[in-house]
């Protein structure tokens, strides 16, 4: 590079002095030392996503409870750019203060976590499993990554008391007939491991991109429980005589913990013995085959004032703790969508995301996939805007909108700055909305308090706790640190999130672009909430305590207490499940669809004691990371007298049900451990 600079030198008739000699060796190497430079803050600058359940998330949150840095944007994941801008603001604030400073292991474990997303050395690491390389060509930076890894996932549940219906009868002939409960004794494996790819880099210091795809085989059984009406028991459209036709209800996979597992194949996927067109699956009850794909281009403008990112993955918007979002919670699937974040000042943040959500493969007691028929009524796109206030570390506020509308080119839902509840009135009601709010206070180095509250749908009605036409959630919680334990970042938090009958659905209709079949509007990606993980007509108590005892690991202790409206059998509550729908005709009608949460028919209470935690043995020159969790849950249920029908319109005392060929008692013992192999 530099004989080409040079090469129209006339050096033979040059015959410099020791002044120009020096000149010109600052002149050559002034490049190489621009090079340098640029490779070090650059190497660092990527934009490429951290993904959530990363620890780092967890000691930041800490971090921020107690002072050491500004509120946090409410849009996750971070870049590994911002990442590391926020462990450098807290290492700068880390001076003693009450309860405040760090001690010499946190420090330790911030380093750390610096040093793994910061500047990397090229060429091929085999202890990373990664192959680098960089250029700077015509001053512009770009870079690469190719790597890859090995995951391995083995889950087992052991039921010491179970029990109900074991195929009583064909699907469909009763709400309890076809079902397969657990019977005691009975033990459940689920199996994931995934070989996956993936090449990343930097376009520049402003640009990053990312590609992974992963081949998956696994194994995750769970039960047919009976059917369920997703209208109440005895509606009838009369241009629609099945509309009301009951559809299976499944359990969750009994290898996990309820409400924890997440759908990890894309699309569709295959038994293992019939890779074909025949051989599409619905769920994963045998061995089975798949893939994951998870794109990403992300970057800044406006010296990062401005940020962009396109990428179908994980997120998490407007949570006030990890994973506890009414809005956009972590457990929801993944799904291709364009983001925007504007931070003009540091004290407020204007964000927007727009997506195309992905169709649930619909099936039956036969399993059979259907990628068509079940795509065709669901067709939607999701949009969401916020606005973000932030006083000093005290206090933090957004405000946001979210649609859930049907594809088709919409410029209103598109664009960041505009309100998408209010726009809908501009355009005609054929969409989803919802409105949400965050408020959180803290005093920094004691601890935080939260409210979220997620409004789906209302009419003002003096019976507004009453009544099943008012579709909301809300949440309540908060988070202590302890700085009396002896590990670091220890930290108690507690919550309530309440999830009201009907809140995340909606009624299928017909509309305008797709002639007349009935299309799918609910709060809902590839059969998942995109909200919090509860599902309508549910509540939850939780209380955790977490820390990371050294560098490179995790360590949590948790209790839930979660009650849920049965979505199956004759004692079954009216929108108690995803597929609820209300009726469409004078559903505001004060005489009918009354909520009396535990008094107006069957509901499941679940008791669910874990603790778990993870630990990477890349400090000790081993491309391994391990977890693991380990627990149980205690199920039964309640119910109002068997001789008052359930939604009866009257609250009604409950006690606790005795027959468990219907809705039996159970107790399981639950553990999954995992092995990450080049953990990235």
């Amino acid at each position: 590079m530099f004989n080409r600079v040079y090469s129209n030198m006339p050096a033979r008739e040059w015959d410099p002095g020791e002044k120009e000699k020096d000149m010109f060796r600052m002149r050559c190497f002034l490049p190489f030392f621009l090079f340098l430079a640029v490779q070090i803050s650059l190497n660092a600058q990527t934009h490429i996503s951290v993904p959530l359940g990363d620890p780092v998330y967890y000691v930041i949150e800490q971090a921020q409870m107690r002072g050491l840095c500004a509120f946090l944007p409410g849009v996750k994941p971070y870049s590994r750019e911002k990442v590391l801008s926020i462990i450098g603001e807290i290492l700068d604030n880390s001076e003693m203060r009450r309860f405040g400073g760090l001690s010499q292991s946190e420090r330790g474990i911030l380093e750390q976590f610096r040093r793994e997303y910061g500047s990397r050395e090229t060429g091929l690491d085999l202890k990373r499993g990664t192959y680098s390389a960089e250029h700077l060509w015509d001053e512009s930076y770009f870079s690469g990554e190719f790597g890859f890894g090995l995951d391995l996932e083995y889950a087992g549940g052991y039921f010491t008391k179970a029990g109900g219906y074991r195929e009583a009868g064909p699907i469909g002939e009763n709400l309890f007939s076809g079902a397969v409960h657990p019977d005691t004794g009975d033990y459940f494996h689920a199996l994931d491991s995934q070989l996956y790819v993936y090449f990343i880099g930097d376009l520049g210091k402003s640009a990053s991109y990312g590609f992974g795809i992963g081949g998956r085989v696994f194994q995750s059984p769970r039960a047919i429980l009976g059917t369920y009406y997703p209208y109440y028991d005895g509606f009838t459209d009369p241009d629609y005589p099945n509309i009301n036709a009951p559809i299976t209800t499944f359990s969750q996979p009994h290898g996990y913990f309820p409400f924890t597992f997440k759908r990890k194949w894309d699309g569709s996927l295959w038994a293992a013995n019939d890779v074909s067109n025949a051989g599409h699956l619905a769920w994963p009850q045998g061995i089975s085959i798949g893939y994951s794909m998870v794109p990403e281009f992300a970057g800044t403008l406006l010296n990062g004032h401005v940020f962009l990112r396109a990428a179908r993955m994980d997120r998490e918007w407007a949570g006030m703790s990890g994973n506890s979002s009414l809005v956009l919670n972590q457990s929801a699937q993944p799904f291709l969508a364009l983001e925007t974040v504007i931070v003009p000042f540091p004290w407020i943040a204007f964000s927007s995301l727009t997506g195309v959500l992905e169709f649930y493969n619909a099936t039956g007691a036969n399993n059979s996939g259907g990628i068509k028929s079940s795509a065709e009524v669901s067709q939607n796109v999701l949009s969401i805007v916020m606005v973000e206030f932030n006083i000093k570390n005290f206090l933090h506020l957004d405000i946001g909108s979210t649609a859930i509308w049907p594809k088709r080119f919409e410029l209103g839902y598109l664009f960041p700055m505009a309100d998408n509840f209010l726009y809908q009135n501009n355009i005609g009601d054929f969409d989803n909305m919802a409105l949400f709010l965050n408020i959180q206070g803290q005093y920094p180095g004691l601890g935080k308090l939260w409210f979220s509250f997620f409004l789906d749908e209302a009419n003002p009605e003096r019976d507004f706790f009453e009544l099943d036409r008012m579709m909301y959630a809300y949440q309540a919680g908060g988070s202590i640190y302890l700085p009396w334990l002896p590990l670091p970042f220890t930290s108690l938090t507690f919550s309530y999130t309440k999830n009201e009958p009907y809140n995340y659905t909606h009624n299928r209709e017909i509309l305008p672009w797709y002639g007349d079949t009935l299309m799918e509007t609910n709060y809902v990606n590839g059969g998942a909430s995109l909200g919090h993980y509860i599902p309508p007509n549910s509540d939850e108590i939780l209380v955790r305590l977490e820390s990371i005892p050294v560098a490179r690991s995790l360590f949590r202790v948790q209790y839930q207490m979660i009650r849920h409206g049965a979505d199956y059998g004759d004692r079954a509550v009216d929108g108690s499940s995803l597929w609820s729908e209300l009726d469409p005709h004078g559903r505001s009608e004060k005489s009918v669809l009354r909520k009396y949460f535990l008094r107006d028919g069957a509901y499941q209470w679940m008791h669910i004691f874990k603790l778990g935690g993870e630990y990477s043995l890349t400090g000790f020159q081993v491309p391994v990371k391990v977890y693991c969790e380990a627990g149980g849950v205690y199920s039964f249920f309640t119910d109002i007298d068997r001789s008052i029908a359930p939604n009866s319109g009257s609250p009604n005392p409950y006690s606790v049900v005795n027959d468990d060929s219907r809705y039996p008692h159970s107790m399981r013992l639950i553990a999954v451990l995992g092995v990450h192999i080049f953990p990235k």
